[in-house]
C-alpha cells in the first residue's frame, strides 16, 4: 500500500501517486501552540501558487482566524502553525511550506517539503473551493448469514436534499476514510454530493468472517450461499433502510481490487444499484490480470501481494533483506516453492493454490467473472490503462464480453495512457512521458462526474457513446461508437529475415535464432528491483521505461521498419502470430512492439527511447488449452498466436517500429525451465536448462504482428 498522506482505499492490486499529484494534510486544524515567530502579515503570504511544469492543481493560502491556511481543489482547508515568519507547517502531516518574500513584501513563491524542492509561483489570489461538510459514522451491518461487515459513512450535513448513495467496497481498509480523504481522491465526486459509503470486505480489517482472495462467484439461486455480490446486495438493503435522506439510488466505484468488488455489484444487482464503474477491475487473474499471464506465474508480485495480503487482517510489510536486488533475491532460491519455504512466514491460502494448481482448472474459472457477464444488468462505466502494469486485461475484457449485450446502450469504456488507476492524478506526465495536459482531471470531470451525475441524480451533460480514449502520440481524446471503431483493418506486420519487418509476407526462408538461458534471464525492469509496493519502488512505470537496456542482449531478437515518413495511426487489439521452434520441451515467448524516437526528439529525455506500446507473454506448454499442459515436440515449430491487447497510438512520421521477442522477462514471470516439468513452481536447479529459440519467416510461416490499421501504411507512403 502506497500512503502518500492518506490512505485511499481504492487501490488494488494497489495503486499509488507521485508525490505531485496532491497533498493531504493528517488533519485539518491543530491544538498545538504555534511558536513565537517574527511578525510578517498574514496576508502578505496571501494568494495562489502553482508548479508551471505541475500546473493542475495550485496550492491557495490565505489567513482565517489568525492562521495561515492552504488548501487545493483536492485539499481541505488545513491550518498551519508558524515555524518562522515565512515557514509553516502542518502539525500532523510535518509538510512545511516556506515563502520566498519579494521586494514589496508580499510572497512570490512557496516550497513545498514533500515535493522535493519544486517551488510553486504565485499566479494570482487565493481561490475558495467547495467542500461539503461530511459527518463521519461508521456501522456493523449483516450480511445474510449474520457475519457483520464494517463501513464508514460520509453524509454531507450542508445538503437538505435526499442524495443517493456513493459506494466503494475494499480490501485495503475504511478507517481512514474521512472529508479530508474522500475530496483528495475523488475530488470531483466528493464536490457533487454524495451519501459516500466505504465498505472493509469479508475478513479484512474491522470486518468478521473470512477473507478470500477473489472470492469465487456462487450460485445466486441458493438463498443461503455468499460472494461478493450478494454481500453487496445485502449492504445496499442495510443501507436504505437505515441511513435517511437517500433518493434510494446507489452507485458502486472501485479501482482494481476495488474494482473487481464493483463489478461484482453489477452481477444480479440489487435494484437499488443504478450505475457502477469497474476500475482496472481484476477479472480473471489466470489468463491475465494480477497473478498469471497466459499460464506464466507473475513470480515478484504474486509473492508481494500475496503476502502483503495474507500475512494479518490488515496490510503486511514485505521486504527483500537489506539492499537486495530483487532480481537476485528469487534468481537465487530458484523456484516459487522455495520462495515459500524461505519466505518465514506461514502456509498463505492463496501462495497455497499457486503450488497446487499451476493450471487453469476450476479453481480459477470459479474466479473468472467474465463468464458471467451476460447482461448489462446496470449501466458501466468500465476504465483501464494502456500502462497498466496490473490489470490492463480485466477492463478490456470486461467491456468486449459485455458489448454484445449491450442492448440499451449502458456499456461504456473509458482507456487511457495510464498505469494502474492513475486517472486519479492531475499530473500531465507518466514517467517519462508528457502528454500535454491532465488527462485524469478531464476524465473524471468530464465522464466519471457526469456518469454518476446522470445515472444517480438525473443531471444533463452525460454524452459519451461508447468509448473514449486518449491516443498516444497525437495526445488527443478520441471517441468511438464501439471499440475497436469500424475503420481499424487488423494487418500482418511480417517478421522478416535479417531483423526486418515488412508489410509483405516473406517469399523465403528465414530463420531467427537466440539461446535463452535460465539462469541469466532477461530483466522486466531496470534493475536494483525493490519490493513492489516497498520505499523506492519503481514498479509502477515500468510499462513506460526504455527498452535499450535489454534490446542489445543476445537472448533478444529484434526486428525493425525503415524510419516513417508518415503517421502511422493503429487503434484497436494487437495480436502476435508467431512461429517458433525450441531445442528444449517448454519455452515462454514474450512479444514487444516498440515506438521508437528519433534520435533528434525535441525532448531530450525521448532522444531514440524505445517505448513499449504493448507487450505479452505465453508460456508454451499451454498451447494445446490452458487446462492441459504438455511438453512441447524439440525442435518443431509451434505457432503461438496470442493477444497483446488494446491500443490506440501514433507512431508519428520519423518514429521507427520495433518488434522484439525473448523468453525470459524475470522476475515479474518465473522463469521457464525449458524442459517440460509437471509443476514450474516445485522445479528443481537441474531441471532449468539453456535452449535455442529459433523464429520462422518463410512461406509456410508467416511470423507477423497483426496491428489494427486506422491508415494504409506501403513502402512507398510510408518509407
Amino acid at each position: 500500500m502506497i500512503r502518500p498522506h492518506f490512505v485511499l482505499a481504492s487501490l488494488c492490486l494497489v495503486l499509488s501517486f507521485p508525490a505531485t499529484a496532491f497533498s493531504l494534510p493528517a488533519s485539518q486544524t491543530s491544538a498545538q501552540t504555534a511558536p513565537q515567530v517574527s511578525v510578517l502579515p498574514l496576508q502578505a503570504l496571501a494568494g495562489e501558487f502553482t508548479n508551471p511544469e505541475n500546473p493542475d492543481t495550485p496550492f491557495s493560502f490565505y489567513p482565517q482566524d489568525g492562521k495561515l491556511v492552504v488548501e487545493s481543489s483536492r485539499m481541505v482547508p488545513t491550518s498551519l502553525n508558524a515555524v518562522s515568519a515565512t515557514e509553516f507547517e502542518d502539525p500532523d502531516s510535518k509538510t512545511t511550506y516556506r515563502f520566498t518574500i519579494d521586494a514589496s513584501g508580499r510572497a512570490s513563491a512557496v516550497a513545498v517539503s514533500y515535493l522535493s524542492g519544486e517551488v510553486y509561483q504565485r499566479i494570482g489570489d487565493p481561490v475558495h473551493h467547495i467542500f461539503h461538510d461530511y459527518q463521519r459514522s461508521e456501522a456493523m451491518i449483516a450480511m445474510r448469514d449474520g457475519v457483520k461487515l464494517h463501513a464508514v459513512i460520509l453524509k454531507p450535513a450542508d445538503i437538505a436534499t435526499p442524495l443517493p448513495f456513493l459506494m466503494q467496497r475494499t480490501p485495503y481498509g475504511c478507517d481512514d476514510t474521512t472529508r479530508a480523504t474522500f475530496s483528495a481522491s475523488r475530488p470531483q465526486l466528493a464536490r457533487d454530493g454524495y451519501i459516500y459509503v466505504c465498505e472493509d470486505i469479508r475478513g479484512r480489517f474491522k470486518s468478521e468472517g473470512q477473507f478470500i482472495m477473489m472470492r469465487p462467484l456462487a450460485d445466486h439461486g441458493d438463498p443461503k450461499v455468499i460472494d461478493e455480490s450478494t454481500d453487496t446486495y445485502d449492504t445496499v438493503n442495510w443501507l436504505l433502510k437505515n441511513v435517511p435522506s437517500n433518493n434510494g439510488r446507489v452507485g458502486v466505484v472501485g479501482t482494481s481490487y476495488p474494482g473487481f468488488l464493483a463489478m461484482m455489484a453489477g452481477i444480479d444487482p440489487n435494484p437499488a444499484v443504478k450505475a457502477i464503474s469497474p476500475q482496472a477491475p481484476m477479472i480473471d487473474v489466470w489468463k491475465g490480470d494480477d497473478f498469471f499471464h497466459n499460464g506464466a506465474f507473475r513470480q515478484s508480485y504474486g509473492y508481494d501481494y500475496v503476502k502483503m495480503m495474507e500475512s494479518s487482517k490488515e496490510n503486511s510489510k514485505v521486504t527483500y533483506g537489506k539492499d537486495e536486488d530483487g532480481y537476485d533475491f528469487f534468481l537465487k532460491r530458484g523456484s516459487f516453492q522455495e520462495d515459500v519455504k524461505k519466505s518465514g512466514s506461514k502456509d498463505l491460502p492463496t501462495w497455497k493454490l499457486f503450488l497446487e494448481h499451476p493450471a487453469y482448472d476450476s479453481v480459477w474459472s470459479s474466479r473468472a467473472v467474465e463468464d458471467h457477464l451476460n447482461k448489462v444488468a446496470v449501466p458501466t462505466l468500465t476504465v483501464g490503462g494502456y500502462y497498466d502494469q496490473e490489470d490492463m486485461y480485466g477492463p478490456q475484457e470486461e467491456y468486449d464480453k459485455l458489448e454484445p449485450h449491450d442492448v440499451d446502450h449502458d456499456n461504456f469504456l473509458v482507456l487511457g495512457p495510464w498505469r494502474h488507476g492513475y486517472w486519479v492524478s492531475n499530473s500531465r506526465h507518466l514517467g517519462n512521458l508528457n502528454y500535454g495536459e491532465p488527462i485524469g482531471k478531464e476524465f473524471r470531470s468530464r465522464i466519471e462526474a457526469k456518469f454518476f451525475g446522470h445515472y444517480l441524480k438525473d443531471e444533463p451533460g452525460f454524452d459519451l457513446v461508447d468509448t473514449a480514449s486518449f491516443q498516444t502520440g497525437s495526445n488527443t481524446w478520441k471517441y468511438y461508437k464501439h471499440f475497436p471503431p469500424i475503420d481499424s483493418q487488423p494487418t500482418s506486420l511480417y517478421l522478416l529475415g535479417d531483423g526486418l519487418l515488412g508489410w509483405n509476407s516473406s517469399t523465403k526462408d528465414a530463420k531467427t535464432s537466440y539461446v535463452s538461458d535460465p539462469s541469466n534471464p532477461v530483466p522486466y525492469r531496470h534493475r536494483p528491483i525493490q519490493p513492489t509496493y516497498g520505499p523506492g519502488s519503481q514498479w509502477y512505470d515500468w510499462l513506460t521505461e526504455d527498452q535499450r537496456f535489454v534490446t542489445g542482449r543476445k537472448d533478444v531478437a529484434v526486428f525493425k521498419l525503415p524510419v516513417l515518413k508518415k503517421d502511422l495511426v493503429v487503434t484497436g487489439e494487437v495480436v502476435a502470430d508467431i512461429y517458433a521452434a525450441t531445442t528444449g520441451t517448454d519455452n515462454d515467448m514474450v512479444v514487444k512492439l516498440i515506438d521508437q524516437y528519433p534520435d533528434n526528439d525535441p525532448d531530450p529525455k525521448m532522444r531514440a527511447y524505445q517505448l513499449m506500446t504493448n507487450a505479452e507473454i505465453f508460456r508454451g506448454r499451454y498451447l494445446s488449452g490452458f487446462d492441459h499442459p504438455e511438453p512441447l515436440r524439440a525442435n518443431s515449430v509451434h505457432e503461438y498466436r496470442f493477444s497483446l491487447h488494446d491500443i490506440d497510438h501514433v507512431f508519428k512520421a520519423g518514429h521507427t517500429v520495433l518488434v522484439e521477442i525473448q523468453s525470459t522477462w524475470f522476475p515479474l514471470y518465473d522463469r521457464s525451465p525449458q524442459t517440460f516439468v509437471p509443476n514450474i513452481m516445485t522445479a528443481k536447479p537441474s531441471d532449468f536448462e539453456p535452449a535455442t529459440i529459433t523464429i520462422y519467416s518463410d512461406p509456410d510461416h508467416q511470423s507477423n504482428v497483426l496491428l489494427p490499421l486506422m491508415n494504409p501504411c506501403d513502402h512507398i507512403a510510408c518509407f
